[in-house]
Parts: C-alpha cells; structure tokens; sequence
C-alpha cells in the first residue's frame, strides 16, 4: 500500500500535470482583442436651478374716486387735471372770445388708465389744441380709479385762451 506521503505527491503531481494541460490548450487559443475603451462621457455643465416666474401683484391705484356716477367722477377727474398743469391752467374768468372750445369724452379703465378718447365737438380750426389736450390728458395717467363703477366714460368742455392756458368747464371761473 502506498504510503500517505506518496499519495500526497500523486495528487499533487497529476494536479500539477493537469493544470499544465489546460493552460497549454489555453495558450494555443487565439483571442481578438478588445478595443480600447471609449473614454467616459463628458459631465454635462451643471444645470442652473430655474429663474423662478415672479409675477409682480398690480399695484393699487393711488388716486381713488368714491364717484357713483359719470357726472360726479368729472369734478374728480377736472381736480386731477388741474393738479397735474397748475401752471397752464387759466386763472380768474375767461374773456368772452376764446380761441378754440373743445368737448371731449374720456374712457378710464379700473386703474385710472386712459383707454380711450373721442372728440364730441372738436376745434377743428385748431388742430394744434386738439393734439395738444389729448396729449395733457394722457400726461395725466393714471386718473383716480372709479372703485365704484369700475370703469367710467366722462365728458368735459375745454375752454382754451389763445396764450395756450385752459379752463375745464367743470371747475370753470365764467366768463367776462
């Protein structure tokens, strides 16, 4: 019988043949190589977090007219008016000829915007006046916001002097 020691080596001896064997099988394949790695993909730039919307609440009117009526919302707008051309408004009453006289109608939105203007009777002989109350009337934005009525449409008569000074029939002093 074979000793311990000598079966020790037999395993070890056909261990080691065997381990051989495949390693020359292994070495007489032949294998394609693989192609070099592809680098990783670029990081892309950091996204920038999103600019968040802000929509900016409207502010509130800062001329309010407690007006119910058309009629009434004039005398608050003529006060406007005037507050905003204290230098072009004719003082004292008016002589009885006057350069051009001149009846308009004026749209005014929630927030005291102008909207809209109409000529009712326009001083057509003087274009210049024309052009140039509608441009006074626009300056004046915005107008005391009708909370009441929400939006309104006034009527006004202006009484224009040939120096350029004016007279709203609403606040008028009369006439000479």
């Amino acid at each position: 019988m074979a000793t311990t020691a000598t079966r020790h080596h037999i395993f070890i001896t056909l261990g080691l043949r065997l381990f051989a064997g495949i390693a020359t099988f292994l070495a007489g394949c032949t294998t394609t190589p693989l192609p070099p790695m592809a680098p990783p993909p670029p990081k892309p730039a950091p996204t920038p977090a999103p600019t968040p919307i802000v929509i900016a609440p409207v502010p509130a009117p800062v001329f309010v007219s407690q007006a119910r009526t058309p009629r009434d919302y004039r005398i608050d707008a003529a006060n406007h008016l005037y507050g905003k051309n204290q230098n072009r408004v004719y003082r004292g009453k008016m002589p009885p000829l006057l350069y051009a006289v001149g009846v308009l109608q004026v749209e005014v939105n929630h927030q005291g915007r102008v909207t809209g203007t109409s000529w009712m009777r326009a001083p057509s002989h003087a274009p210049e006046v024309m052009a140039e109350i509608e441009r006074t009337v626009r300056q004046a934005e915005p107008y005391p916001a009708p909370v009441r009525m929400g939006r309104v449409t006034y009527t006004d008569t202006w009484l224009w002097h040939k120096s350029g000074l004016f007279q709203l029939d609403t606040l008028t002093e009369g006439q000479m």
